[in-house]
């Protein structure tokens, strides 16, 4: 019996990928974005065989997977669960879907290498980075079309607020049972699920669940029982009418790259592509409000004229409080064109430029987050450990951004490649609720780098895999044997490699 289930669910997987090679992503003009949150939940037939849940009352609504947040992270881990036959729904307490990666235009990506230059990017992300390098995927468009592709086909509801959660007392720990949440028509809805998912910048179901927080930025400096110190959210600046050939062509007349970095600041550089540093220009800009700062002039090129810039930090927002958010992009805005004049005056390149719009979210670093089963600690990260679990090989430089108490950041240096383990994406003290995105179980050190979007992407849809083919035990019963079968049909079937 247990074959024959196995050989119809590899014959779903099959039908599901040929149907998902046919789908043609939508251009912009015929479906943005905005337009894949009208989707309604509608829960699937059949049974998950894991099921700790006994049927819904009436008015409530049965899942396998219920992910809150539109971030990407989470829509990958979706989208292989649904993939894989599950019930699945997002529920979104934004008002419109995307959250970092199309709300934010967050489109300046980091790249995670081992100390060899490899690229560790693995995964339904790769494309993305990809068609990045490539300047394929440069426009908020574009980037738009990569994360239609990715939600197609999940229902979601966005736009609605956690009213209240339920859960049962296990022998060790809980487990999360009901979530109860209103609807932007005010209309009241109950949901159950087997796995929930926090995928929010704002720990929006964690924050509810009396977890134990993770010591974030104060720990550095003044002991772990200060007030939270969060590091600084951005509102990415998009410009037009750039001379991308100037500005690259003046930096090349000051070369070797020693004499570069000395007239300009550390870590100046450009190609075709990209633009980072004049730290020694751009810390003459003085903003005229004190909550913001004008740092390193991480730049992308998006073709024909026009870029976008994750330079304008804005200190002291609290994702939780649309009100805070929506201030920091007001002052965010008025800020933009006292910085385009600047950076018409001293930044080689941008003297004819103009503003292009803005984005209607920031993107936020670091917020709350909660203590999993196992919290990845900076001896991890720089001693290259890896895991029996492992659900995603992480690398890149530890590089925690400014606070209100550290202005300028601060930085632990390059990592190599290393493991992250499945229990650092289990939230402590609950057997079925996970945490993916920037909500993984970091220490402050350890966050630095594990922080950044493929290595986390590269968690989520693993996870979502698992939880698909592993629907005969719990996440918590699996075992490093079950795992050693995990790491072998992950590279076999998907081109996923975390057993090194």
């Amino acid at each position: 019996m247990k074959r024959w289930k196995y050989a119809v669910g590899g014959i779903c997987a099959v039908i599901a990928a040929i149907l998902l090679t046919l789908w043609v992503v939508p251009s912009p003009t015929e479906k943005t974005v905005n337009e894949v949150s009208v989707s309604p939940p509608e829960p699937l037939a059949n049974e998950s065989h894991a099921s700790p849940l006994e049927p819904c009352d009436e008015g409530c609504d049965k899942y396998d997977v219920v992910v809150i947040g539109s971030e990407i992270q989470g829509v990958l881990l979706a989208r292989e669960a649904r993939n894989h036959g599950l019930r699945v729904l997002i529920l979104d307490p934004r008002s419109k879907p995307g959250g970092e990666l199309t709300l934010a235009q967050m489109q300046f990506l980091d790249e995670p290498n081992d100390k060899n230059k490899q690229s560790l990017v693995q995964g339904d992300i790769k494309p993305l980075f990809d068609g990045y390098k490539r300047g394929t995927i440069r426009t908020a468009a574009e980037f738009d079309e990569y994360y239609n592709k990715m939600v197609q086909g999940i229902p979601m509801q966005s736009g609605i607020e956690i009213q209240s959660v339920e859960s049962n007392a296990l022998e060790q720990g809980k487990t999360l049972t009901m979530l109860t949440y209103k609807m932007p028509d005010a209309t009241i809805h109950k949901v159950q699920a087997n796995y929930w998912v926090e995928n929010t910048d704002f720990a929006a179901l964690t924050g509810k669940l009396g977890a134990t927080r993770i010591p974030g930025m104060e720990s550095l400096y003044n002991g772990d029982h200060e007030e939270p110190d969060y590091m600084a959210a951005t509102l990415m600046l998009r410009f037009k009418k750039v001379n991308w050939g100037a500005l690259h062509q003046a930096v090349l007349e000051d070369y070797p790259l020693t004499n570069v970095q000395e007239k300009y600041g550390p870590n100046t550089y450009v190609d075709w592509n990209i633009a980072t540093g004049f730290s020694n220009i751009m810390s003459q800009y003085k903003p005229q409000d004190p909550q913001l700062v004008l740092r390193g002039m991480n730049t992308v090129d998006q073709k024909h004229g026009e870029v976008i810039m994750n330079a304008l930090l804005i200190y002291g927002v609290d994702p939780a409080d649309p009100a805070s958010v929506q201030e920091a992009v007001r002052k965010g805005r008025e800020e933009a064109p006292f910085v385009l004049e600047f950076l018409r005056e001293n930044i080689p390149g941008f003297a004819k430029a103009e503003l292009n719009g803005f984005p209607e979210y920031l993107y936020i670093r670091d917020y709350n987050r909660y203590e999993t089963e196992y919290v990845l600690q900076y001896d991890d990260v720089k001693n290259s450990r890896m895991f029996w679990d492992n659900v995603s090989i992480g690398g890149y430089s530890i590089d925690l951004q400014g606070t209100q108490k550290i202005p300028k950041g601060i930085g632990f240096g390059k990592t190599d490649r290393y493991g992250m383990p499945l229990r650092s994406f289990e939230l402590k003290g609950y057997d079925n609720v996970l945490v993916v995105g920037k909500n993984v179980g970091a220490s402050i050190k350890a966050y630095g780098s594990a922080r950044i979007m493929p290595n986390t992407a590269l968690a989520a849809q693993t996870l979502g895999i698992i939880l698909g083919r592993e629907q005969d035990k719990r996440l918590q019963e699996l075992t490093p044997d079950d795992f050693k079968r995990i790491h072998a049909y992950l590279q076999k079937d998907y081109d996923i490699v975390l057993n090194h």
